[in-house]
């Protein structure tokens, strides 16, 4: 296999910029709210083992004689409904959320790049990993936007980082963050978002945790997400001292026939408002940033069910996107994962030695 072509070296450079980043990975947008759109993005999105694990050739027939032929139009009508005049909400958070995180991690004194990615779609992870090598960098954190790990999600942002290694000679050091179902910053920052919440709008009868659904298949195969999905819920019910009765987890999100992790989120919701109660807040607490999963699937479609089978009711609560405590939680979380690499800004005297043996080579050659 050939290796993709390296950036020129400078050699005797004195080099002011970071050999540290962060890369921020979400799992992606099209880009636009059309049928074409969506047709590529699916093409990727729903091609990847991780997210369908059904025989190649048996899912290849499906997905491009049934699903691409349907599904693309009827998701465009949906992604109209929550598009922004910035783009896609997906993107538009993860961007700010990548900003945010270089600024505070540059007040707290680490001198850090931090660029976000997107699993499918764009800006691609190859691409800003090439990127982040132009500009010098050397050693890269790769930091998913998945709380809760999954083999469908975590690992496939791991893959696909994988891939790009494949196929590169001089590879940075890289390390990984897997999880932050159990953080203390980010159980903290759902529940300050919560608080403010009730503080604002008033308090529902219970509070309703929808985490993105999963195959039931593979939580018997391994997969740790249905039970680091329960325990951010446990946790942030404590958090809030909520009582057993006052909360509930449920999973959104099925995608065809077979069984899912259950509860599911909107029988759940119609459930409870034909059995009397009034009014729901929902969160959605394995999302980093809203999306369509949340604002069209939640905000929408799961309000109108509950409305509709009595409930009077319906509080969507945003996710963390660009909020302090949840900007916070991420750079401490960060700042744990980036010990040991040298991230601490250089002193003047330093750029000024590193200077002047540039200039002395330059002089020799």
């Amino acid at each position: 296999m050939p290796f993709l072509p390296e950036p020129p070296q400078r050699h005797g450079a004195a080099s002011t910029a970071t050999d540290v980043a962060v890369l921020l990975c979400n799992l992606g947008t099209p880009d636009a709210p059309t049928a074409p759109a969506l047709r590529r993005y699916l093409a990727q999105f729903l091609s990847d083992p991780r997210v369908v694990e059904i025989p190649r050739l048996v899912w290849a027939l499906i997905l491009h004689g049934i699903i691409l032929r349907v599904r693309p139009a009827k998701s465009a009508a949906k992604y109209a409904t929550v598009w922004t005049p910035e783009g896609s909400p997906l993107k538009v958070w993860t961007e700010r959320q990548a900003k945010l995180l270089q600024g505070l991690l540059g007040e707290r004194g680490l001198r850090v790049r931090v660029a976000c990615a997107m699993r499918y779609g764009q800006p691609a992870i190859a691409a800003t990993l090439d990127a982040l090598k132009r500009e010098g960098v050397r050693r890269v954190l790769v930091l998913p936007a998945y709380p809760q790990y999954s083999g469908a999600t975590t690992a496939s942002v791991v893959d696909d980082v994988a891939r790009w290694a494949l196929k590169t000679r001089h590879l940075p050091e890289l390390r990984f963050v897997n999880r932050y179902h159990d953080d203390a910053g980010y159980i903290a920052a759902l529940a300050q978002t919560v608080r403010e919440h009730w503080q604002r709008d008033g308090r529902g009868e219970k509070l309703v945790m929808s985490f993105h659904g999963m195959p039931e298949r593979t939580l018997h195969l391994g997969d740790p997400y249905h039970c680091e999905c329960l325990k951010t819920g446990r946790l942030l019910a404590e958090a809030l001292g909520l009582k057993e009765g006052d909360w509930l987890v449920s999973f959104q999100s099925r995608f065809g026939r077979a069984k899912w992790l259950q509860p599911y989120t909107e029988p759940s919701l119609v459930a409870l408002a034909r059995g009397g109660a009034k009014s729901v807040d929902v969160i959605c607490p394995g999302f980093a940033a809203d999306c369509l999963e949340t604002l069209e699937e939640i905000a929408q479609e799961a309000r109108d069910a509950f409305l509709a089978a009595g409930g009077q009711r319906f509080a969507y609560i945003p996710c963390l996107n660009d909020h302090p405590a949840g900007i916070r939680a991420i750079a401490a979380l960060a700042e744990r994962h980036l010990q040991g690499w040298p991230t601490d800004a250089p002193h003047a005297d330093t750029l000024a030695l590193q200077r002047q043996r540039a200039l002395a080579a330059g002089a020799r050659e």
